[in-house]
């Protein structure tokens, strides 16, 4: 699992191009203030059990802890298998995603999802200093 993470005054996205055939149709237009901004970019790696807890444990606790560095509420996931590495199949990139959503829904965050399978344009304002601009690699566990 790769992160790239942002402490953002606002993040606009819109959606741009359909990257996957078997997603819906959609247009977005949404904005939102004040928020940590998560590119998640998801591993083969990730997919096996011990992967999937080790890489859901520690995205959890990677975005609870970068919110609250700046008492921040709110959280939009974004899909963005351009980290590098070898790409999870893309049904458990989403089931991750929304699997890490509704966890922190349930933790009191408000969160927003950009659309998957979609290339999006976004408009970004983040705040200036070195926390706002973290990337994190949770590697999978090693053999025991």
């Amino acid at each position: 699992m790769k992160l790239l993470t942002f402490q953002a005054r606002h993040f606009a996205w819109q959606s741009f191009r359909r990257t996957l055939e078997d997603v819906p149709d959609v247009e977005v237009d949404e904005r939102v203030e004040d928020a940590v901004v998560v590119f998640i970019h998801a591993e083969a790696q990730d997919e096996p059990d011990e992967g999937h807890r080790r890489a859901f444990k520690h995205t959890l606790k990677h975005i609870k802890w970068l919110a609250n560095k700046r008492g921040l509420k709110t959280v939009v996931l974004h899909s963005f298998a351009h980290l590098g590495g070898d790409n999870a199949h893309p049904d458990y990139a989403l089931r991750f995603i929304e699997q890490l959503a509704e966890r922190l829904c349930n933790t009191g965050y408000d969160v927003s999802r950009t659309p998957f399978g979609y290339f999006c344009s976004w408009q970004i304002d983040v705040y200036g200093d070195s926390l706002a601009k973290v990337f994190k690699q949770i590697d999978s566990p090693g053999p025991s």
